[in-house]
């Protein structure tokens, strides 16, 4: 098994570890999530009817507008939040909600995560040392 090391920046503490779902383009929480079912929803989006919850969501940028953390507090509230995420340009949507989910994010990595990580792939974060381990097999 191969393990790659991504070096990066903390938005939100914490340590979550498991299946990378990877969007190669921004999701919109506010209306591309639902936050009942942790299902995306966006339509056009690559990967409307995957779900959410319970993976480690790797993302180029979060979009939408203030609105976009209280959709993510719904998705914590409900139980279908992301175990993590990792957001490659983060934005201060994203950073807040970082803080309303509670969950583990790292930014500003070293490598693009887009590229280094693959849907399916065993990911580690390590928010408080700003650490994403990739294990490839």
């Amino acid at each position: 098994m191969k393990t790659i090391v991504l070096k990066g920046r903390k938005v939100y503490g914490g340590v979550a570890e498991g299946q990378a779902l990877v969007s190669k383009s921004g999701i919109a929480l506010c209306a591309g999530v639902d936050p009942h079912t942790g299902e995306i929803t966006e339509r056009g989006h690559h990967l409307r009817g995957q779900n959410v919850a319970g993976k480690i969501l790797v993302l180029p940028f979060g979009k939408g507008s203030s609105a976009f953390s209280k959709f993510a507090y719904g998705l914590k509230l409900a139980g279908n939040a992301p175990l993590a995420w990792i957001i490659r340009d983060i934005n201060p949507q994203t950073a807040l909600a970082s803080l309303a989910m509670r969950i583990p994010a790292v930014t500003a990595l070293d490598s693009d995560p887009i590229e280094a990580i693959a849907d399916g792939d065993r990911v580690r974060v390590d928010g408080d040392a700003g650490t994403v381990e990739v294990f490839k097999s």
